[in-house]
């Protein structure tokens, strides 16, 4: 057995180890109780910690004007807690607190400054498992983030939506952190499948770094879809699949070339060069203020289909061919009306 196999809640419940995730994010070591799998810090914690990810939605408290000194000293409280390992967090690594604190921020940007206008959330179910599958690009997963802020803004039943973020980002530093503790996962079949069996709303972007580092010339043309992965995780796990289509986010980091030698000195697959990077210096990292739009498709109903075991890999081309169809064409209709990239 591999040392990621037994990091898994499955074999450290069988090992009889703590389900849960510490607050750096690695596995819980301490001894199990009987009582749900969890070691007494964890059983505490969870029965005071945050509720499910399917009820989860932001609940800011009121706006208090508060002194710059009252400020300060509350700054200072959180950090302190925060140093001393003073917070709780779920199996997944999310931290409450902590992205209560740069919700406004992320809600900012949803509302003002990229100006998104999302439909189709009725395709969206409340409760139980789903797949959302979208279109990948802006050099930065800001599309991701959108995504989910759309169902926790719109949506008639907020809840967390959990995106599958590449292996790249989780290595890059402090990014990966921040994602886990505002609820992301490290893209995996292993980990697709536990979002799912768990009935919650998993996004994932078949496109992958293509998507991301396309150049501008090719924008909003979808790369290659994988070997389509995300539709054997939908099989298996008998969860419907929401094709996602976003405009808006191609033209935020307008990638006019890729300086690939020092992308390959940095481990990297692309160094965007663009109108404004590097040539404003930090200014340059700045994404350009474009209007966006998040459609949500109608659900590819994978529990309702039936087929032979022989059968799986043409049903596996086929709805992942019949995904991407869905995304381009929504994409298509939303270019025909939209006005400009800037409103």
């Amino acid at each position: 057995m591999t040392s990621k196999d037994q990091g898994s809640p499955s074999n450290r419940a069988s090992a009889g180890r703590c389900t849960a995730m510490t607050a750096k994010g690695s596995p819980c070591k301490n001894p199990a109780t009987e009582e749900g799998g969890l070691c007494p810090i964890h059983q505490k914690a969870r029965k005071s910690g945050p509720p499910p990810m399917e009820s989860w939605s932001p609940s800011l408290s009121p706006d208090r004007k508060s002194s710059l000194a009252e400020s300060l000293a509350e700054f200072r409280d959180w950090v302190g807690r925060r140093m001393r390992g003073d917070y709780v967090v779920d199996d997944w690594g999310f931290d409450e607190e902590f992205t209560q604190k740069f919700y406004p921020l992320i809600k900012w940007m949803y509302k003002k400054y990229w100006r998104v206008t999302a439909t189709g959330l009725e395709n969206v179910p409340a409760k139980g498992r789903a797949l959302l599958v979208a279109n990948h690009s802006g050099v930065l997963p800001f599309d991701g983030a959108m995504v989910i802020m759309a169902i926790l803004e719109e949506h008639p039943e907020p809840r967390l939506v959990r995106a599958l973020v590449l292996s790249l980002f989780f290595g890059l530093p402090f990014t990966g952190t921040m994602l886990q503790r505002v609820g992301q996962v490290q893209a995996s079949p292993t980990n697709s499948e536990r979002l799912l069996e768990a009935d919650e709303l998993a996004l994932v972007f078949p496109e992958g770094v293509k998507g991301i580092g396309k150049p501008f010339r090719r924008r909003y043309q979808l790369a290659r879809f994988g070997r389509g992965g995300f539709v054997r995780v939908a099989l298996k796990t008998q969860s419907p699949i929401i094709p996602v289509s976003i405009v808006g986010a191609e033209e935020i980091y307008p990638q006019i070339f890729n300086l690939k030698p020092v992308a390959s000195l940095f481990g990297l697959p692309y160094m965007p060069i663009t109108p404004t990077f590097p040539w404003l210096g930090p200014l340059g990292a700045i994404p350009l203020p474009t209007k966006w739009y998040i459609h949500f498709g109608e659900p590819i109903p994978i529990p309702e289909m039936k087929y032979r075991p022989s059968e799986e890999p043409l049903l596996v081309t086929k709805i992942s061919n019949q995904v991407r169809d869905t995304i381009q064409r929504q994409i298509f209709e939303r270019l025909k009306t939209r006005r400009s990239v800037f409103w």
